[in-house]
């Protein structure tokens, strides 16, 4: 089988393209062959070994979003038979409740071995079933982006019908979260620096579009367009560059979700508006299996299906971290194997 292994961390050009043995699978064991991974923003810092002090960085297979089907199952193995098609859960052993220790590292793609090979082995429990009305690119395109934005707006968030939602960019977990804040019946206020990007989000629903490049004051305009009120939700992907804003735009007792650092990851915080607003600030860190599989059920019954903005060969992944590092995209990059 070929796959994709980073070999020491040393950037885009420590990916290398090799041939290895197909795996067997033991007790509980699954073997998938994969038929697309797809590219996060975290994919940019695992290269470069920079995705925490636990991070392997050597013989590495990155990228913790991919789909296939089951090749081949070892003994006792009841969730899956030949042939079922599964996606990858982000973190092998965080099955379902909050977040510990050992849970977070169990992290495939940075930790552990992830996606972007013909062939993967994986214990029976990392795994779930694709909904039937995705492809497998799409259901690639899935579990980390839409996993982080249904545990910002579903289960931390609990966005109900009229609640307001700013969400900063187009890529994965914005639109995502675009997605889930229109199912639950919410308004969206987008930011982006691109007109046509704008454009494009209004066609899956935004309300209000605000281009950042020309209104540096976007987070007043936001609270603005609510009558003065301020908006309930913030999806924050920006970071330390846009966390002021997002803070003018909130409500009292709004709840901000941090899940990027696009914009940089140090900010001077300012506390009193912070305490006297009774703002919430959420950390985000995708999720469990538990809610994979209801964003999963979600999606079925409302036949949501991800924005997938580019796809690239197997052979051609460096062109696809590239284009992720561009910030070129709109949606998800997947490389089909």
């Amino acid at each position: 089988m070929k796959s994709v292994v980073l070999k020491d961390a040393g950037g885009v050009d420590s990916l290398h393209l090799i041939d290895g043995p197909d795996p067997e699978p033991g007790p509980s064991e699954v073997v998938v062959r994969m038929r697309a991974a797809a590219l996060n923003y975290r994919d940019l810092l695992v290269v470069k070994g920079g995705y925490g002090s636990k991070q392997r960085t050597e013989n590495l297979i990155p990228l913790c979003d991919g789909a296939g089907e089951v090749a081949s199952v070892g003994a006792g193995v009841t969730r899956f038979k030949v042939g079922d098609r599964v996606m990858a859960n982000p973190f092998r052993d965080w099955i379902s409740g909050p977040p510990t220790e050992a849970k977070l590292a169990s992290s495939i793609g940075s930790m552990l071995d992830g996606c972007l090979s013909e062939m993967r082995l994986f214990g029976e429990q990392a795994l779930v079933a694709t909904p039937e009305h995705l492809s497998d690119v799409e259901a690639a395109a899935c579990p980390c982006a839409g996993l982080t934005a249904w545990s910002a707006i579903v289960t931390q968030g609990a966005v109900a019908p009229g609640d307001v939602v700013l969400i900063q960019g187009t890529g994965g977990v914005s639109l995502f979260a675009l997605q889930f804040a229109k199912l639950a019946g919410a308004l969206t206020v987008v930011t982006s620096s691109s007109d046509e990007k704008l454009e494009r989000v209004k066609a899956l629903g935004a309300d209000l579009m605000i281009n950042y490049r020309s209104d540096e004051h976007w987070g007043k305009t936001a609270r603005a367009w609510t009558g003065g009120r301020g908006v309930d939700h913030v999806v924050e992907v920006g970071g330390a560059g846009t966390l002021k804003q997002s803070m003018l735009a909130i409500r009292p007792a709004g709840s901000i979700y941090m899940i990027g650092v696009l914009s940089g990851a140090r900010h001077e915080l300012i506390l009193p508006p912070i305490v006297m607003q009774n703002m919430r600030l959420q950390g985000i860190t995708v999720g469990n299996r538990d809610g994979l599989e209801a964003m999963n059920r979600a999606m079925a019954a409302n036949g949501l299906t991800p924005v997938v903005g580019r796809t690239f060969a197997m052979e051609d992944y460096k062109d696809a971290w590239a284009f992720l590092r561009s910030g070129g995209h709109f949606g998800k990059i997947v490389i089909e194997i």
